[in-house]
């Protein structure tokens, strides 16, 4: 084209980025970003969202944000891609502070794309307050009869372990779809009610939705988090034999932590082995999880053989063999793999707590000194100590991971991320407030066990919702029944 005199329009200059991100050239697109201020189209709005759409596809979201900001008329397609690629790039909390500036501005007004985006975001922080607050802004503009957007609002507030709002949501859908039951069935298998996700499934069959995929990675995660194995294998035969779905590497998945969980983990270990599909390294951690539980260090250190074979390994797959070993009294192999870890440079990732308060998400890490109000924090939860060991609370110290003494172990438990979350939550709250802590990994068991003796002499329900699961805290007892 240029070869023959001809100047690209904007138009040809929007298939071309395409194009870049098609055959995924960067190269070639920071080309084209620059002929097109050459040629002055900087003030042709659908072709920079274009841009910011090829930015966000490369995760370059500082490319795609300098884009934005160069619009001479942002509407809200701009917007949205702006959203999308914040949310693509895991800066959920962006997501919301860009949804309440687009708002505040007033130039355009968010749409159901909007929504469904925000939404989603909400959904990965566990931000119920905000989730509520987009939901009520949904009915004002007339977006609540969109299916889209009603399967979304089940998922968001299943996530943020609401789930009689969710069932309020699912109940207003006039013909549900396979994804809303999908969703319902999903949001009751994370939340521990593995055998209402059950009945939910057979009301499903009797109103003639087809189930897919999705429908049953939630009913094998019901009966995972439920401990229902043999209600779980005849899942596992039945979507193939009655629906002629072929278990993918998510179902498979789900059947390993059935049986992990269980502790049937050679089982589940034969179960890999055989499957159709090449296992993945999800799965692999799955069963090695299976192995933190039950102490089967052996098994453990073939996982992550199968591990380094995928080139794969992380630093949370060898935490958890260190837990296998300091829970077993193997000090000598936490030792020689500690070794390890420093002479390769292998750092872990820090466990993350959240809370929501007010619309504003709150983070927390271990030992975590950065909170403004870190001193009134420290304090509160060194009071919630003192109460929960009157009440017999003791330190479940064999998930530590150095070989030290009994007292000292107790002490490096003590602030652990999800601790801060819920001393923060106590110490800015009225009494009776429910609780909701979201955090990025599995909760470990003196945790679990400081948050049961919370919820009952605090006399707060607790919700958390860790890597896999969510757990409901109440009157002392959680509804994992132990058993995550």
């Amino acid at each position: 084209m240029r070869q023959k005199g001809l100047k690209p329009d904007p138009i040809s200059f929007s298939f071309v980025i395409k194009s870049c991100v098609k055959f995924r050239s960067v190269f070639c697109g920071l080309q084209v970003h620059g002929r097109i201020i050459r040629d002055g189209f900087l003030s042709d709005c659908l072709l920079l969202t274009t841009l910011m759409e090829f930015y966000s596809s490369f995760a370059r979201r500082e490319d795609a944000c300098k884009v934005f900001d160069e619009m001479f008329q942002k509407d809200t397609v701009a917007w949205n891609v702006l959203i999308s690629c914040y949310l693509r790039n895991g800066r959920t909390r962006d997501v919301l502070m860009l949804f309440d500036n687009m708002k505040n501005e007033g130039v355009c007004e968010p749409d159901d794309v909007t929504c469904l985006l925000v939404t989603q975001a909400c959904a990965n922080l566990g931000a119920l307050e905000f989730g509520e607050k987009v939901h009520r802004y949904i009915k004002e503009r007339g977006y609540g009869t969109a299916r889209n957007l009603s399967n979304s609002l089940i998922s968001m507030y299943s996530r943020c372990g609401c789930l009689d709002k969710a069932y309020d949501v699912f109940k207003g859908i006039g013909e549900k779809n396979v994804i809303s039951w999908s969703a319902m069935i999903s949001g009751l298998a994370m939340n521990g009610f593995g055998r209402d996700a059950i009945l939910a499934f057979e009301e499903m069959r009797k109103t003639d939705v087809i189930p897919d995929e999705q429908t049953f990675t939630g009913l094998l995660s019901a009966c995972s988090h439920c401990g229902l194995v043999d209600e779980g294998m005849e899942f596992l035969n039945q979507m193939s034999k009655e629906f002629g779905i072929m278990p993918n590497v998510h179902h498979y998945g789900c059947v390993v932590d059935l049986l992990g969980r269980a502790g049937l983990l050679e089982q589940a270990y034969r179960v890999i082995i055989s499957m159709k599909v090449k296992p993945d390294a999800t799965i692999w951690r799955t069963l090695l999880g299976a192995c933190r539980i039950h102490g089967h260090f052996t098994l453990g250190e073939r996982v992550i053989e199968h591990l380094i074979e995928l080139k794969a390994q992380e630093a949370g797959d060898y935490v958890l063999l260190l837990n296998i070993y300091s829970s077993t009294g193997s000090w000598e192999k936490v030792s020689e793999l500690r070794k390890f870890l420093k002479d390769k440079g292998i750092q872990t990732t820090p466990g993350c707590s959240s809370i929501e308060l007010k619309g504003i998400v709150h983070e927390f890490i271990v030992d975590d000194v950065s909170h403004p109000q870190k001193h009134e924090i420290y304090n509160k939860l060194d009071e919630i100590n003192k109460q929960l060991k009157i009440a017999g609370y003791v330190a479940e110290t064999t998930s530590e991971l150095h070989d030290l003494g009994a007292e000292e172990k107790a002490n490096a438990l003590s602030y652990h991320s999800e601790k801060l979350a819920l001393a923060f939550g106590v110490l800015v709250t009225r009494p009776g407030t429910t609780l909701r802590v979201t955090k990025n990994l599995r909760i470990c068991i003196d945790c679990h066990n400081f948050a049961k003796f919370l919820s009952g002499v605090y006399n707060r329900q607790l919700i958390i919702r860790d890597r896999t699961r969510f757990h409901h805290f109440r009157d002392g007892h959680c509804s994992c029944n132990d058993y995550w």
